[in-house]
């Protein structure tokens, strides 16, 4: 039914701003109770949990990458948005936004993620 997808570049610059938009379908992103989420896997690497953004609009972000990201929503668009400023190679990764359940805290819906490459 929720249906999730991701939009933006697929190459960015060192040094420059990585955005990503997700467009979710068939819930509205201020909806009780869930949360928005940002998560990506380098090649070859694991998964790695961005942050998230609730359905008030509270965030919450990995600590290793909290100083350099942001997360923002547009309600009237249903979207929310990742930004990753100060960019280097290795954030290079697949990128996936998803939705997070509340009560036990699985991801239940994913995008098919973009991959986004840092290269110059």
């Amino acid at each position: 039914q929720v249906q999730l997808q991701e939009s933006g570049p697929g190459l960015v610059k060192p040094s420059q701003t990585l955005t990503l938009t997700c467009t979710v379908f068939g819930e509205s992103i201020a909806a009780d109770y869930y949360y928005w989420t940002w998560i990506r896997q380098p090649p070859g690497k694991g998964l790695e949990w961005i942050g998230y953004i609730t359905y008030s609009g509270t965030l919450h972000f990995n600590p290793f990458l909290e100083s350099r990201t942001s997360i923002s929503r547009d309600t009237s668009k249903n979207q929310f948005t990742l930004k990753l400023s100060a960019v280097t190679p290795e954030d290079t990764a697949v990128y996936y936004c998803g939705r997070v359940s509340s009560w036990d805290y699985t991801v239940d819906y994913w995008g098919k993620g973009t991959l986004v490459s840092v290269s110059s």
